[in-house]
């Protein structure tokens, strides 16, 4: 995988790739309250579009630096100040999230602009394996569940003007922007011609319900992107706020729900991947019935919100595997065939959907 400047790689802290280790630790000094050098980098794997590494400073403080992918992106979908005025615009509510610490604009100082947030303990539960070592007992994988609820709704009830969000994106039409959006990356990233994905685009235009309840749109609200405490079964952060936007809140719904996958079911994505697929979990039923009860809101076509969920994430895995071919990723030993089945198996999933609505 070739360097994203021309030598690049000689101005990097030896093996990780994205950061220069000395214009950032004077940075971190100068900017950062109480951040002591020497600083060690690691590269914090798992994630598919920004880059998010550990920062560990000489007196065992631990930070984390999140910066864009290596390479020419999308500018709208890596945008570091966004990202950054986000967390710390939600960090006025009592949804969990790492407090924002500062952000660099100068491109000087490690080649693309990046923000600094602080560590929270936790652990992300990216698979049903990894949910059955680290939570074996259903009462806290109940209580997870709730708390997972408990945070979207205190998500979607906040108001974007007082937390200072009011000014990060339009409020109204916001299926009409995200399917202009998306297809739109969908032309420019995909890597083959797919029928199911423009016919699925078709039939959500045609069958696009009216928003009814408007707030903070995560953009990419499941299990993968959080950190939980296990012990408890309470989310410690929410992380990867990169979609973040305003608009229809059921959006997120129907994003949870997709991925609250649960025992028995065949999924074409391989369930059995999912954190929640060996059960302990409140139901799909469960989840919607208290998200309701909390808000107040009628949760209404939630079909639909799944199948644009799938169909959108089809075009954003498409965008991460156009990444990948191009070399522009830190992460060079995935399987990139997995990825182009995903995007088909999600295409196909978006179909189904939307014929389960009539």
């Amino acid at each position: 995988m070739s360097a994203a400047t021309t030598g690049q790689d000689d101005r990097e802290d030896a093996g990780v790739r994205g950061i220069r280790a000395e214009p950032v630790s004077q940075w971190l000094e100068a900017n950062i309250e109480g951040a002591q050098a020497p600083f060690s980098f690691e590269f914090i794997t798992g994630g598919h579009s920004n880059l998010t590494f550990k920062v560990t400073a000489a007196d065992g403080r631990r930070l984390v630096l999140r910066r864009p992918p290596l390479g020419s992106v999308l500018a709208t979908a890596h945008d570091m100040a966004r990202e950054h005025k986000i967390i710390s615009g939600v960090g006025n509510t009592s949804v969990p999230v790492p407090a924002a610490l500062g952000l660099c604009e100068d491109e000087s100082v490690n080649d693309a602009p990046f923000y600094i947030m602080d560590h929270v303990d936790g652990v992300v539960l990216h698979d049903a394996e990894i949910a059955d070592a680290e939570m074996p007992f259903h009462d806290t994988r109940r209580n997870l569940s709730t708390s997972v609820v408990e945070v979207l709704a205190a998500l979607h009830t906040a108001s974007p003007d007082d937390i200072g969000l009011g000014d990060l994106g339009r409020k109204e039409a916001y299926l009409d922007r995200q399917l202009k959006r998306w297809k739109g990356q969908w032309e420019k990233s995909r890597t083959r011609e797919l029928p199911s994905m423009e016919r699925a685009y078709d039939l959500l235009v045609e069958a696009k319900p009216e928003q009814r309840h408007t707030g903070v749109v995560h953009g990419d609200y499941r299990l993968g992107n959080m950190l939980v405490d296990p012990a408890a079964g309470t989310v410690a952060a929410v992380l990867d706020w990169e979609l973040c936007t305003l608009g229809d809140v059921m959006a997120d719904v129907g994003y949870i729900l997709n991925n609250w996958v649960q025992p028995g079911e065949d999924s074409l994505r391989g369930a059995t991947a999912f954190p929640t697929m060996h059960g302990g979990f409140s139901t799909r039923e469960e989840l919607v019935e208290a998200y309701s009860a909390i808000t107040g809101f009628e949760v209404e076509n939630v079909n639909y919100y799944r199948a644009f969920q799938n169909w959108r994430l089809a075009a954003i895995v498409e965008g991460v595997l156009a990444r990948y071919l191009k070399g522009v990723m830190v992460d060079d030993t995935v399987d990139t065939d997995q990825y182009r089945d995903q995007v088909e198996n999600l295409a196909d999933e978006s179909l189904l959907l939307i014929d389960t609505m009539g």
